[in-house]
């Protein structure tokens, strides 16, 4: 018998977050995947979420889950779990949803596993995680007690379409208590930038320290306008001040899978690369010929970022043209 494993949808702009299609594609895969979606928007995506792999979708469309933080949802899910215990509940890694996980955890003592590349079941065993250590070693956990929350890496698997999947909708009776509305959102900030996301972006360009100042980090905006691409950075530089934090790229910031990611005068610390060696093609440029950026790379280049960055911009230009 298939297991039973929950994906929590996420809303943005009452349209399902792509991550959290994501993993909801990988639930598909490994059991009977259950979509619950919570918020005002939820009763129009339900019936979309078939195609996704859901087999049943649990919508509960009060604007009070998007009115206050998290608490709502943890309370209506928390209660679901004590009816229903499936083997798994999977979350895409934002910032609501480790939120959310984090208190699920705690409130009804379940097992919690962040940042997870890979879910196995074999022969109805217990789930097995695999979980990057160090950038550079993979372990293998599992949740062996009841259900388990695993917290899923970004760009860790892709968006399946399941064609002809009937789905179920159950519309869920649970009252949402005075208690959980204690935190409001009072207000939502976008912040405004140009081209593509950084993290959808085909072509990504970054910058670290070895740009030598914040003045020169307009090279890597220029050679990522000229590649149709985005900007990125270290947390180096971030921490620095040069940049805000929706620039950084790492383990700490944003996953990045693009085609092409261009590494200018980033050294390769580990925690870099969690975030960025997904990618297709990797070019490094560096002074430093040992750095551990080149043992990445699909191309190297040894040599002073600020002088071969508009160079660069120069000859793609050119071919463009």
């Amino acid at each position: 018998m298939a297991q039973t494993i929950w994906v929590l949808v996420e809303l943005e702009n009452g349209a399902p977050v792509r991550s959290s299609l994501e993993v909801l594609g990988k639930a598909a895969k490994l059991g009977r995947a259950e979509a619950i979606v919570l918020g005002s928007g939820a009763a129009e995506v339900a019936p979309t979420l078939g195609q996704y792999g859901a087999e049943k979708v649990y919508v509960h469309a009060d604007a009070a889950y998007e009115q206050y933080l998290t608490l709502p949802a943890v309370e209506t899910l928390s209660t679901l779990l004590s009816q229903q215990k499936p083997a798994l509940l999977l979350l895409a890694t934002t910032y609501a949803l480790r939120d959310i996980a984090a208190r699920l955890s705690i409130r009804c003592d379940l097992g919690l596993i962040t940042d997870a590349t890979d879910i196995s079941f074999a022969d109805g065993a217990a789930p097995k995680v695999s979980v990057p250590w160090g950038g550079e070693t993979v372990v293998t956990a599992t949740l062996p007690h009841g259900t388990g929350i695993v917290l899923t890496r970004p760009k860790a698997f892709t968006v399946e379409q399941f064609a002809d999947r009937t789905t179920e909708i159950e519309t869920l009776n649970v009252t949402i208590s005075a208690a959980s509305q204690r935190i409001k959102v009072l207000e939502t900030v976008a912040v405004e930038s140009e081209g593509p996301a950084l993290e959808d972006a085909v072509v990504v360009v970054s910058g670290g320290r070895g740009l030598g100042k914040a003045d020169n980090f307009h090279y890597v905006e220029e050679l990522a306008e000229t590649l149709g691409g985005a900007p990125g950075a270290t947390r180096a530089i971030v921490d620095a001040g040069w940049l805000p934090y929706s620039y950084q790229v790492g383990q700490t910031g944003k996953t990045v899978k693009p085609t092409l990611y261009v590494a200018a005068g980033i050294s390769g610390a580990i925690q870099h690369l969690a975030g960025m060696k997904g990618s297709k093609y990797i070019v490094a440029i560096n002074k430093d010929e040992h750095a551990p950026i080149f043992s990445v790379a699909d191309l190297g280049i040894i040599g002073d970022a600020v002088a071969i960055l508009p160079q660069l911009d120069a000859e793609v230009k050119r071919r463009k043209a």
